[in-house]
């Protein structure tokens, strides 16, 4: 009997960085890759016929209320993303096919970095697409990254960077306070206990 979907929490709950910000960076590309010509994409097994209606954010809101996986397993998905987009160049991640990504790739890092995490089944629930297709992406994307999963703590720290300079591009007012913030540090991605090795000075 499949699980019946059970958010982490209520709408109230903030949403951490990582989510937010990951949601933006791919939302830009998706968009960036819309306006591309379309006739040289490659097919690709995560290509949809249309456009979801639930936007990059409100999907990945989605899979961080239902999923219940740890703050880390986001930065991890989007190197896996990075991973996949080095390998095949041809695929360009776009409004058409990002969703899939999401879902893909949150489930594959969630496997690695998690110790309890829910099966298949509930991620297709979660991601709105069938169990027999949740299982064809995930191999796909493992042999499209090479099933190159693990993460060194640099490699991790070198994307929350990013994250993190996205974070600050975002929140910083417009024009910039006469204040320099030099002082300030901002925390990425992580939840609390995490962070340590995340911090950067802004």
């Amino acid at each position: 009997m499949a699980e019946e979907l059970q958010p982490v929490a209520d709408e109230a709950l903030a949403v951490p960085a990582v989510v937010s910000v990951l949601s933006t960076i791919l939302q830009r590309q998706a968009e960036r890759n819309d306006g591309a010509s379309s006739g040289r994409k490659a097919p690709s097994a995560f290509q949809g016929v249309r456009k979801p209606s639930i936007s990059v954010r409100r999907y990945l809101e989605r899979i961080f209320r239902y999923a219940c996986c740890s703050p880390s397993c986001y930065v991890v998905a989007y190197i896996y993303l990075d991973r996949f987009a080095g390998s095949h160049p041809a695929v360009a991640l776009d409004s058409f096919n990002v969703h899939r990504f999401l879902i893909t790739s949150v489930l594959t890092a969630v496997k690695f970095m998690d110790d309890i995490y829910y099966n298949n089944a509930y991620y297709a629930k979660v991601g709105g697409i069938s169990l027999m297709e949740m299982n064809y992406l995930e191999v796909d994307f493992l042999f499209g990254i090479g099933f190159e999963l693990n993460v060194t703590p640099v490699t991790f720290s070198y994307y929350c960077s990013i994250l993190q300079r996205e974070m600050c591009r975002e929140s910083l007012p417009s024009p910039a306070p006469a204040l320099a913030p030099a002082s300030r540090s901002l925390i990425c991605c992580l939840a609390e206990e995490e962070s340590s090795s995340c911090q950067l000075a802004v």
